[in-house]
């Protein structure tokens, strides 16, 4: 970035809602004044953004999962410089590069079981699309099977196997043959895979949506299922791998090796887009099998030297620092304080998740007053509520995070892996307090969110 480009950077700071209400994507401008997050984050280092004002707010969204590393970490910025200053030749096309050869060695290296054949991609869903593509070639079968709730991405043939109807409304006719079943259900999954006909079932390993976590047994039923239909299992790891969940991988808590697995988010380590299929070299033999077929699936910038250069250093950072261990820490910290307050508030049902991917559910309470609160409020607008627990710990306690899906009554946390007790601390004490004014049925917090829902109905 040029000097003059920094410059102007600085001296527009304050006209970024202005920019992207006229140029980029206003409704998203609204959305984020109507909650109270148009924070304008100025500068961001390790667990925490900085505000014009100069007020750090604990960051436990990370990016949707991109800054598991903590944002701006000074040894990948170092490799990145260095990179830029080797001049290398990336991106010849007609040749190979050094960095991604040596990005796909350590993915096989660390990666589960026989899994040693990567394809480089530039983002979670086109890993999604890939690894579609490379499950129906190499079965010879078209059909594929997905799950409840599951995520995957927005483009035609990720959204396909998307089960939110949110985002699948007006994309109509998708991709034929993508049946959904209910996750942690092994007997819908063997019915779907009863035909021998299907060539892939994919899921996320952990669900965004909600973080739901596999049952025990559950995947390792699958992979029985997928080995005796002649189906392959693809792992969507985009967001919950890359020691996320207290594993590098979160297939590794429960023993189970996928014919394909898709990364992409944390192994950018936040700077430069990147994410890759790793699959069997019998798979990835049966698609690219003659030098007529050596382009069979291919990109223009899924091997730039910048982005595997970025993977390498994020790699190194996960080990060097022990941030894989210190999820499992922090996550098991975390479910153990908000299982106390599962016990304490009547409104906060179960907290779920592995590692550091962390769901708290909300459900209807028992106690009358309460009750009819709940019910008016979900009447209003049914993704209200969660709001009256995002809203208080960003606006009162600086902590940043997100609401798990529509109509779901669940909020998420995401924090970067290198978050401490201090952290866990200061989070745990923020519920504590946010939940509390919660459950008065006279608190500002009611009055905020039904004030929201007024002023969010006024403006659709």
């Amino acid at each position: 970035m040029s000097t003059e480009i920094v410059r102007k950077y600085k001296e527009r700071i304050a006209e970024v809602y202005d920019l992207h209400r006229k140029y980029v994507n206003p409704q998203f401008v609204r959305v984020l004044e109507v909650i109270g997050y148009n924070r304008n984050y100025v500068s961001a280092e390790g667990a925490y953004l900085t505000d014009p004002n100069g007020v750090k707010v604990l960051d436990f969204l990370s990016g949707f999962g991109v800054y598991n590393i903590g944002r701006n970490h000074p040894h990948v910025a170092q490799v990145l410089h260095e990179t830029i200053d080797a001049k290398t030749a990336s991106l010849v096309q007609m040749d190979i590069g050094v960095l991604s050869g040596m990005l796909a060695e350590k993915l096989a290296q660390i990666a589960p079981g026989d899994l040693d054949a990567v394809f480089f991609t530039n983002s979670g869903t086109e890993g999604v699309e890939g690894a579609l593509k490379f499950a129906r070639q190499a079965s010879g079968k078209h059909k594929v099977v997905h799950c409840h709730h599951a995520f995957h991405g927005l483009t035609l043939g990720s959204l396909s196997v998307n089960a939110n109807r949110e985002f699948r409304d007006r994309n109509e006719p998708l991709l034929p043959d993508c049946k959904a079943v209910p996750f942690n259900d092994l007997e819908a999954l063997e019915e779907a895979l009863r035909g021998g006909d299907v060539g892939a079932f994919i899921f996320e390993t952990v669900q965004g949506k909600g973080v739901f976590v596999p049952e025990d047994g559950y995947l390792q039923g699958a992979r029985e299922l997928c080995d005796r239909y002649g189906t392959y299992m693809i792992a969507d790891e985009v967001q919950c791998g890359m020691g996320r969940t207290g594993k590098m991988f979160a297939v590794e808590h429960w023993g189970v090796k996928p014919d394909l697995l898709v990364i992409s988010k944390a192994l950018s380590g936040g700077f430069i887009p990147v994410g890759a299929i790793i699959t069997t070299r019998e798979i990835h033999g049966k698609i690219f099998d003659s030098m007529e077929r050596c382009f069979a699936h291919s990109n223009t910038f899924g091997q730039n030297d910048l982005a595997m250069a970025a993977g390498l250093a994020t790699i190194e950072v996960l080990e060097n620092e022990n941030l894989v261990e210190n999820a499992s820490r922090m996550g098991e910290r975390i479910l153990e304080g908000m299982q106390k307050l599962v016990e304490k508030y009547e409104m906060l049902a179960e907290v779920r998740g592995k590692g550091l991917m962390v769901g708290m559910q909300f459900g209807e309470p028992k106690s009358m007053t309460l009750k009819a609160s709940w019910k008016l409020l979900h009447k209003m607008n049914a993704d209200l509520f969660c709001q009256m627990i995002t809203m208080p710990l960003l606006e009162k306690h600086n902590i940043l995070s997100q609401v798990a899906g529509h109509g779901l009554d669940t909020v998420k946390i995401l924090p970067p892996l290198m978050i401490n007790d201090e952290d866990v601390d200061k989070f745990i004490a923020a519920m504590d307090d946010v939940l509390k004014e919660a459950h008065k049925i006279t608190g500002s917090a009611w009055k905020t969110v039904k004030d929201l829902g007024i002023r969010t109905a006024k403006t659709s």
